[in-house]
C-alpha cells in the first residue's frame, strides 16, 4: 500500500511539476552546456521531448473534459430576447399588433437524471487520473531512451578511442619494423604486413567516428531538440565514462514491483473504472429526468409602448422521460458494457505483457553482468600480453605475427569490455523501467 501510494504522488508531483514548468506548445530556449551530462540530458528531455509534452497536452484536454461535464451538476443560467415586425393580419396578441418583442432570464437546475451526471463527472475524474499515470508511463519510457541514446554515444566515443590506441601501437610497430628492416634484421615482408596491419586499421577507426556522428543524432532525437537548438556543425560534448557499478535485482521482487508500479497497468485500471461508470451514465436515459427552473420574463403589452410592457417572475419544475426510444438506449449500453469488457481483456493483456517484459529484461541483466564480470580482467591481461609479446620480438623468440595477433587480441578485449558496461548500463536501466520503477535521477 505504501509503495502504490509513493508511486501515486511521486506521478502526481511530477506531472504537475512539468505541467507548471514549461509549455507543450513552444519549448524554451537554451544553451546546451559543454560538456553535457546524464542528469542534464534527462532534465532537458523532460522539458523538450515531444511525446512527453503530447502527454500533457492530453492532460490538459482531459482536464477540459472534466470541466465540461461537472457543468453538468450546477445551475445554468441563459438570457434569450427576440424582436420582431409582422403583417397585423397575422399578429397573435390581442390586440392585433405589427410588432412583438420579449426577453426572458432563466436558471435551470437538474434535479435528477437517472444517476448518468454522477456517473458522467465520475468517469471523467478517473480518465483524467487514467492521463496523468500515462504521463508517468511516457516519462518512463523517454527517459529510458535518454539514457539508451546517451550510452550509445559514450559507447561509440569510447571506440574511437579504442581504435586510436590500436592504430598508435601497430604504427608503432611499423616504426620498429621499418627500423630493423633499413638496418637488415628482417624481411621485406614483415614490413609489408606491419604496413597493412596499420592500413586495415583505419578501416573500425573510421567506421567508429561515423557510428558517434550517428549516436549524436540519436540523442538529439532522443530529447526532442530541434535543429536550431544546436548547430550541425558543433557536436556536443559528452561528460562522464561507461562505468561498472553492481546492483542487486530478484526475479519474485521484480514481478510484485511491477504489479504494483507499472503506470501503464495503473492506468487501465483507471479506464477500466471509468468505463464502468460510463455504462451507468448510458442506462440512465431508461430514467426520467426532473429539473427546476425559475427566472424573470418581460413581454410586449398592449401598445406599442416599451413602458407598457409586461414583466414578471416564474418558477417551476419539467421533466423529461423517453419512455420508448426505438431501443436506442439499449444500444449505447451495450456499446458501453463493450467496451468495459475489452478494457478489462487489454489489462489482463497487459498484465501479462509485463510478466513478459520483467522476465526479458531481468534475462538481459543477468546476462549483462555475468558478461561485465567476465570483462574486468581480460584487458589487463591482453596489455599484459602485448607488453610481453613486444619484448620477446625485440628479443628475437616471437614472431611480427605474435606481436599483432596479442595486439588485435587487445583491441577485442577493450572493444568487448565497452560493450559489456554498455549492455549492464542499459539492462539495468530496462529492468528498472519494467519494474515500473522512476529513472534513477527522477527517484532521487
Amino acid at each position: 500500500m505504501k509503495t502504490s501510494l509513493r508511486s501515486s504522488a511521486c506521478a502526481l508531483l511530477l506531472a504537475g511539476l512539468t505541467l507548471s514548468a514549461w509549455s507543450a506548445t513552444s519549448a524554451p530556449e537554451f544553451t546546451l552546456p559543454e560538456p553535457v551530462d546524464l542528469k542534464t540530458a534527462l532534465g532537458l528531455a523532460l522539458q523538450h521531448n515531444f511525446a512527453i509534452r503530447q502527454a500533457r497536452e492530453r492532460i490538459k484536454q482531459q482536464e477540459g473534459v472534466v470541466i465540461e461535464v461537472a457543468a453538468k451538476e450546477i445551475p445554468t443560467v441563459a438570457a434569450t430576447g427576440s424582436y420582431q415586425r409582422n403583417a397585423t393580419e397575422i399578429a397573435s396578441s390581442a390586440p392585433a399588433s405589427d410588432r412583438f418583442w420579449a426577453l426572458s432570464l432563466t436558471a435551470t437546475q437538474t434535479l435528477y437524471a437517472g444517476g448518468g451526471v454522477t456517473a458522467a463527472v465520475k468517469g471523467s475524474e478517473l480518465a483524467r487520473e487514467a492521463a496523468l499515470l500515462e504521463l508517468k508511463a511516457v516519462i518512463n519510457e523517454a527517459l529510458l531512451g535518454v539514457r539508451t541514446a546517451y550510452y550509445g554515444a559514450l559507447l561509440a566515443r569510447e571506440k574511437i578511442t579504442v581504435q586510436e590506441k590500436n592504430l598508435e601501437l601497430l604504427r608503432q610497430q611499423l616504426k620498429n619494423v621499418t627500423n630493423r628492416f633499413e638496418a637488415g634484421t628482417v624481411s621485406s615482408f614483415e614490413k609489408l604486413r606491419a604496413e597493412v596491419a596499420v592500413a586495415n586499421a583505419q578501416v573500425p577507426l573510421i567506421t567508429a567516428r561515423n557510428d558517434f556522428r550517428l549516436a549524436i543524432e540519436s540523442f538529439r532525437l532522443a530529447l526532442g531538440l530541434a535543429s536550431d537548438h544546436l548547430v550541425s556543425t558543433q557536436a556536443p560534448t559528452f561528460a562522464g565514462t561507461l562505468d561498472y557499478t553492481p546492483a542487486t535485482f530478484d526475479l519474485q521482487s521484480s514481478f510484485d514491483a511491477a504489479q504494483a508500479n507499472r503506470p501503464d497497468l495503473q492506468r487501465l485500471a483507471k479506464l477500466a473504472a471509468a468505463r464502468e461508470e460510463s455504462v451507468t451514465a448510458a442506462r440512465s436515459a431508461y430514467y426520467p429526468n426532473l429539473q427546476a427552473f425559475g427566472g424573470w420574463q418581460l413581454r410586449k403589452g398592449l401598445t406599442n409602448e416599451w413602458g407598457d410592457s409586461r414583466e414578471g417572475w416564474l418558477v417551476g419544475l419539467q421533466s423529461n422521460w423517453a419512455i420508448f426510444d426505438g431501443r436506442a438506449t439499449a444500444g449505447r449500453v451495450a456499446q458501453a458494457r463493450s467496451v468495459l469488457d475489452q478494457t478489462r481483456l487489454s489489462l489482463t493483456e497487459a498484465g501479462l505483457s509485463v510478466e513478459v517484459e520483467v522476465r526479458r529484461a531481468f534475462s538481459s541483466w543477468q546476462q549483462a553482468t555475468e558478461l561485465a564480470d567476465a570483462s574486468k580482467m581480460v584487458v589487463t591481461q591482453a596489455e599484459e600480453s602485448v607488453r610481453l609479446a613486444t619484448a620477446r620480438y625485440d628479443a628475437g623468440t616471437a614472431t611480427q605475427l605474435d606481436v599483432l595477433q596479442a595486439q588485435v587480441d587487445l583491441t577485442t578485449a577493450r572493444t568487448n569490455q565497452l560493450q559489456a558496461y554498455y549492455s549492464y548500463n542499459l539492462a539495468t536501466a530496462t529492468l528498472r523501467k519494467a519494474m515500473g520503477q522512476a529513472d534513477e535521477w527522477v527517484a532521487n
